[in-house]
């Protein structure tokens, strides 16, 4: 048995099922600004643009929490992206990232942003996964 050549066949056959495309990204801390009374936005820094698969984790799972006072239901999520995907030099996956669906077969996607928990490693895995959750 070729190991190798198996775990190649295993990651053609994930990337073929990665059809939505999504964005990495991680985005500084938001600043209040006292001249205008608004908060702008932090800073995004894209990390990965390119293929993958976004895929609905049981809604069991989900949990009811309150934010900014009012009620939201955190859904979990896992990113499958390319097994070789790199990011940039010195640069880890953290949690608090976000990952953007910018298109998706199913276009009730398409815009979903998802906040990073953890990710997973392995040089026998057939794609890289990233464990997400929707806060909406």
């Amino acid at each position: 048995m070729d190991l190798d050549g198996i775990l190649a066949a295993g990651r053609a056959a994930a990337a073929e099922r990665m059809r939505d495309t999504v964005r990495l990204y991680s985005q500084a801390d938001d600043v209040f600004d006292r001249n205008t009374g608004t908060t702008v936005p932090g800073a995004q820094t894209t990390l990965y643009t390119g293929p993958a698969r976004v895929k609905s984790l049981a809604q069991a799972s989900g949990q009811d929490t309150e934010a900014g006072e009012r009620e939201v239901r955190l859904l979990d999520y896992e990113v499958h992206l390319p097994w070789d995907t790199l990011l940039p030099d010195g640069v880890r996956v953290l949690p608090g990232m976000r990952v953007e669906v910018t298109a998706s077969r199913d276009a009730r996607m398409v815009g979903l942003i998802l906040w990073v928990t953890g990710a997973q490693f392995g040089d026998q895995a057939t794609a890289w996964r990233i464990q997400a959750e929707d806060r909406s």
